[in-house]
């Protein structure tokens, strides 16, 4: 750790040393740029302690149990309720315990140097960090300085809220015992992942859903289907409506939903999962000339327009929030950093160019982890039509292909591949269906490469496995 009152500059800046803060030092570090990073939390981020780790440990043992009972000669021997205090205590193990020991070593073995504290922009290319005991740190970057402070939950300014203490993403994902009744409000990926989770656990669950459906950003089919089956396990959902109020007469009480059509829902406890909003409203963005509180726009290598030096890298952004591809991002801006502070050549930044973040536009995985899964690339039909593509949308019932059948009795699921005809590509693809998110990046790999559908007639899947809906969907589009 440094602990000097007056810093040396440095070549790069990083505030926020969560993955894609990481992965920017990292980059930075490999060129051979002296890196400062200065984190106010712990050294890994919101990933590590209170979203993708914890979350999927908590649906691992859900949805490996919901497979099991689909096969035969096993489904009898997993009728049982889960273990809830070995499914949080595997939880606690994959977050570390929320500490970041680990984390750290890593960060300091790339030789980056970190600073605890609350970081903001006191002018150009500077960066001032106030520590836990209120010491004040002056980095200067002779490069660039590098945003990657992510996203916060929004909860939404409803009468009650502040007193309800309503559960956001990171209570839900960290909570210590398994609510009798809960709410959750919103059916995006938090909403329905949490909702799997807390399901499976005992309690019993309510979506409210102001939309029509689940997961909106996806084929509308892949929220019909996960839908189904958070119905079938016991949950309720509630489409079109919306929550005006938030009641909690007693700190340690039932808390109370009431609803834009006159309804209350009585739970133990409410999540909002409904939106992010970026963490630069304690930034120090006025200082530069920018708005505190505004998602940094940028360009395909990460550069905040307008600047020479300024990156938003990750969630901060705005242009894909998932740590995957906030990581993807950091590769791409840190080697943009280090192209330019060498002036040698000018950075790669066509489509495709080693500078450029183009999959942020064009090839976006995500694996919902809901049983069943649902997985998605590149863009939807909808998507497409609306960009002026001229398209076909192919639809499998991925029930049909055998390794399906082997896979789980009772198997249902569906595959999506949409076709440039123009160009004979694929523009997107979307899986739904149990044991389909290792499907992803077969899917991933034919939208990024643009592989044309004659060669992908040459990439032969393995018989019996659900990857042959890749032949059924060629199949299905020669006719």
């Amino acid at each position: 750790m440094t602990d000097a009152v007056d810093v040396s500059p440095y070549d790069v800046v990083v505030i926020g040393a969560g993955p894609v803060g990481e992965n920017v030092a990292d980059r930075a570090r490999a060129a051979g740029l002296s890196t400062a990073v200065v984190e106010s939390e712990l050294i890994g981020g919101e990933c590590s302690y209170w979203a993708c780790m914890p979350s999927k440990a908590l649906l691992r043992p859900v949805v490996a149990r919901a497979d099991a009972r689909r096969v035969p000669g096993l489904s009898a021997a997993v009728q049982g309720p889960l273990d809830v205090q070995a499914v949080l205590a595997h939880r606690d193990d994959e977050t570390s315990h929320w500490k970041d020991d680990g984390q750290v070593a890593w960060l300091e073995s790339v030789g980056a140097d970190i600073y605890r504290g609350k970081g903001r922009l006191t002018g150009p290319r500077e960066v001032t960090v106030t520590g836990p005991d209120g010491t004040e740190h002056r980095l200067t970057a002779r490069h660039a300085v590098a945003v990657c402070t992510g996203t916060r939950a929004i909860v939404p300014d409803l009468p009650g809220i502040a007193e309800a203490r309503p559960w956001t993403s990171r209570e839900a994902t960290s909570a210590k015992e398994v609510p009798g009744r809960l709410v959750v409000v919103g059916g995006g990926v938090v909403g329905v992942e949490m909702a799997t989770v807390w399901q499976a656990l005992g309690a019993e669950v309510t979506l409210l859903i102001r939309g029509d459906g689940l997961l909106p950003k996806m084929e509308p089919f892949a929220g019909e289907l996960v839908a189904e089956a958070l119905e079938e396990a016991g949950a309720t959902i509630r489409t079109g409506v919306s929550v005006t109020a938030v009641e909690r007469p007693a700190p340690d009480g039932p808390v109370t939903a009431v609803l834009d059509d006159g309804g209350r829902i009585e739970a133990d406890e409410i999540l909002f999962a409904t939106g992010r909003a970026p963490r630069t409203d304690d930034l120090g963005l006025e200082t530069i000339g920018l708005k505190p509180g505004s998602w940094l726009s940028v360009d395909d290598s990460c550069r905040v327009e307008g600047t020479d030096w300024l990156y938003g890298v990750g969630d901060v952004n705005h242009r894909a929030l998932l740590t995957h591809q906030g990581k993807y991002q950091a590769r791409i801006a840190g080697a943009a950093i280090a192209v330019r502070a060498q002036q040698d050549t000018p950075p790669d930044t066509s489509p495709w160019g080693a500078h450029a973040a183009t999959a942020d536009h064009a090839a976006v995985p995500q694996v919902v982890f809901t049983d069943p899964e649902a997985a998605s690339v590149g863009l939807t039909l909808a998507e497409a039509e609306r960009a002026g593509h001229r398209v076909r949308a192919v639809d499998y019932d991925l029930a049909s292909v055998a390794g399906s059948g082997l896979y789980a009795d009772g198997y249902k699921g569906r595959a999506r591949m949409i076709v440039d005809l123009d160009r004979e590509i694929l523009l997107g693809v979307t899986f739904v269906g149990p044991g389909i998110g290792e499907l992803l990046h077969s899917a991933t790999v034919a939208v990024v490469g643009e592989v044309p559908i004659d060669r992908l007639w040459h990439a032969v899947p393995a018989y019996p496995t659900i990857s042959e809906v890749w032949l059924r969907l060629l199949e299905t589009y020669r006719g």
